[in-house]
C-alpha cells in the first residue's frame, strides 16, 4: 500500500511514522507514506496557500488552487483514493478503515485554518471525520487514520488474531484485559481467566464485552450482531431490546 499525505506541515508526521507498528510496518516494505509539501503546489513571492473569506469573518480559508494543483500531481500516476480530512465529514470507523485498508493507494488532504474552499472537494472521494471535535488542522486526523489503516495490513501486527478482537471490530467495545501479578493492590485478577477453562474464558469475555458496550457505548448495540445468549445477558443487565 502506498499513503500520500498533502499538507502545510510535512514535519509533523516525521516521529509518528518512524515508531511503533508503523515505523516496523514500513521497514518491511507493508506500506509506503510519501509527505508531500503543499506549498511545493503554490506561487508568488511567499508561496500563500490561504486567503480571507469571500462574505467576511475570522481567520483564513485555503485556496484552491495549491490543493488541486497537488491532488492532481499525486493522483495522475495511477488512480488513488482521495480523503479530506475534515470536521464535517463521515465519522471514521472500524468498517471503514478495513475497506480502506484494502486499497493500493490513498491520498490525504490536510486542511487548516477555518477551512478548505469549498470548490477543491470535486477533487475528492469522500469527506472523514475522526470525531465531534475541531482540531487545528488535518494532520493529527490523517496520523490516526493512517494508524488505523496500517495495523489492519497483513503482517503489520505481530499477533494477526489482535486487530480481530479489538474494541469495533466485532461492533463491540473490548472486554477487560489483565496481565500479571494476579494481585495488585489488593485487586484481583477474575479466577476465571487464571482457570484454563477457554469455554469459560470465551463466555467471560463476550459478556464484559457486552457489559462494557452497554455501560458506555449502548448506541453499538443497535448494529452489532447479537444472538439469543447475548439478549439474554443483556436484558439482565437493563438493555430493551429495539
Amino acid at each position: 500500500m502506498k499513503i500520500h499525505v498533502l499538507t502545510v506541515f510535512p514535519e509533523m508526521f516525521a516521529g509518528s511514522l518512524a515508531t511503533g507498528i508503523l515505523g516496523r510496518a514500513r521497514a518491511r516494505g507493508l506500506v509506503e507514506v510519501a509527505l508531500h509539501h503543499l506549498r511545493d503546489h503554490a506561487h508568488g513571492a511567499h508561496l500563500a496557500v490561504d486567503d480571507t473569506p469571500y462574505g467576511g469573518g475570522p481567520g483564513m480559508v485555503m485556496t484552491p488552487a495549491p490543493l488541486v494543483a497537488g491532488i492532481k500531481h499525486i493522483t495522475a500516476p495511477a488512480p488513488t483514493h482521495t480523503i479530506l480530512l475534515s470536521a464535517r465529514g463521515a465519522p471514521l470507523t472500524q468498517a471503514r478503515v478495513r475497506t480502506l485498508a484494502g486499497m493500493d493507494r490513498l491520498l490525504l488532504v490536510c486542511g487548516r485554518y477555518e477551512g478548505v474552499d469549498e470548490r477543491v472537494v470535486r477533487y475528492t472521494d469522500e469527506e472523514v471525520s475522526i470525531g465531534d471535535y475541531v482540531l487545528s488542522g488535518g494532520e493529527p486526523a490523517a496520523l490516526v487514520l493512517i494508524d488505523a489503516v496500517v495495523r489492519l495490513l497483513p503482517g503489520a501486527v505481530g499477533n494477526a488474531i489482535s486487530p480481530v478482537e479489538e474494541s469495533f471490530s466485532g461492533g463491540l467495545l473490548e472486554y477487560p484485559q489483565y496481565s500479571r501479578p494476579a494481585t495488585f493492590d489488593g485487586l484481583e485478577v477474575p479466577a476465571v481467566l487464571r482457570s484454563g477453562d477457554h469455554e469459560a474464558i470465551a463466555r467471560w469475555r463476550r459478556q464484559e464485552a457486552l457489559r462494557a458496550t452497554f455501560e458506555r457505548r449502548p448506541d453499538l448495540l443497535r448494529q452489532a450482531p447479537l444472538d439469543d445468549d447475548d439478549r439474554r445477558f443483556l436484558r439482565a443487565l437493563g438493555w430493551q431490546d429495539g
